[in-house]
């Protein structure tokens, strides 16, 4: 997998209080793409951030539908990957990808 390709993969690190406080347990959070299976969000991370991948969860926030002047619109899906890292690697996100 080239550089780019892990890119479309692994979209952006989500930061909130909640991912914040999963990082105390060596795991990371990313949105990622909507068809991209663990195997390929495991081989994209550790690419990218040069880190051994324990384990990887996902889960799939459906988009809401909302209203904007009468007319009915429909949010996009959005994947979420919780990554477990092995024990004394980590990866900081302040950096950027």
């Amino acid at each position: 997998m080239n550089k780019l390709a892990a890119y479309d993969i692994v979209r952006n690190p989500v930061v909130t209080e909640k991912s914040t406080m999963a990082s105390e347990y060596n795991q990371v959070v990313f949105d990622v793409a909507i068809d991209a299976s663990k195997t390929d969000i495991k081989a994209a991370v550790e690419q990218l951030f040069s880190v051994k991948v324990k384990a990887v969860n996902t889960l799939v926030r459906k988009g809401k539908v909302k209203r904007f002047r009468g007319k009915v619109g429909v949010r996009n899906d959005v994947k979420k990957a919780i990554v477990t890292l092995v024990d004394g690697q980590s990866i900081d996100i302040s950096t950027g990808l």
